[in-house]
């Protein structure tokens, strides 16, 4: 079975990491406190992690299919269990609770962005959604709505998205003032921009 385009790009992006690393920023990342920002930078990566190194591994040194990996792979039990704990409310929620108890700013941001990374990723997965709620349940929600899949209003919530980034991006721009922090803003605005150009002529042709 052919995998399409757009399936590919779901399952190797869940939402889309650069929004989500856009958003933690904005929300944690502090400006003349760099162990702050990098906490958070990492935090809102911490969660789609396991799932590039997985698919690196079987892609790059392993030589695997993608339609292996993306078709198969990714929705194995063992794929899924990983998932399952570093995309986990309970575990994640507990790391935000210690880091506040323990008032350590660095903490915080990476715990807190992480959280938030699977609080924006909750509600836009449809079948490509994972267990939130591990180890309590492997019940996943499987959401009416999608971030890319046009069955699933991808075509409205894609398009948001990408606004509520270039937003935060602006709001950014506006704390950090320095040259390093804005031109690592403005190659997080090509990234989150570029797909849509690409997949718009893709899909337009």
């Amino acid at each position: 079975m052919a995998i399409s385009a757009a399936k590919v790009k779901s399952e190797t992006n869940p939402m889309n990491t650069p929004a989500h690393l856009i958003f933690g920023a904005a929300a944690f990342a502090k400006p003349g406190q760099p162990k702050v920002t990098l906490a958070a930078l990492a935090g809102a990566l911490a969660p789609d992690l396991s799932l590039y190194l997985l698919a690196g591994w079987q892609l790059f040194i392993l030589g695997t299919d993608p339609q292996i990996v993306f078709r198969v792979m990714y929705y194995s039990d063992a794929w899924q269990a990983i998932f399952a704990v570093d995309n986990s409310f309970f575990v994640w929620g507990g790391m935000l609770g210690l880091a506040l108890m323990s008032k350590r700013p660095a903490l915080v941001a990476f715990a807190g962005a992480g959280f938030l990374h699977l609080a924006l990723d909750f509600p836009l997965h449809n079948d490509d959604a994972r267990a939130h709620f591990w180890p309590m349940t492997d019940w996943r929600f499987i959401s009416p709505v999608s971030y890319w899949d046009r069955n699933h209003y991808g075509g409205i919530v894609g398009p948001i998205e990408m606004a509520m980034s270039l937003i935060c991006l602006g709001v950014l721009w506006r704390r950090f003032t320095t040259w390093l922090p804005r031109l690592i803003m403005a190659a997080a605005a090509t990234l989150q921009v570029a797909p849509f150009i690409v997949w718009a002529f893709v899909f337009g042709r």
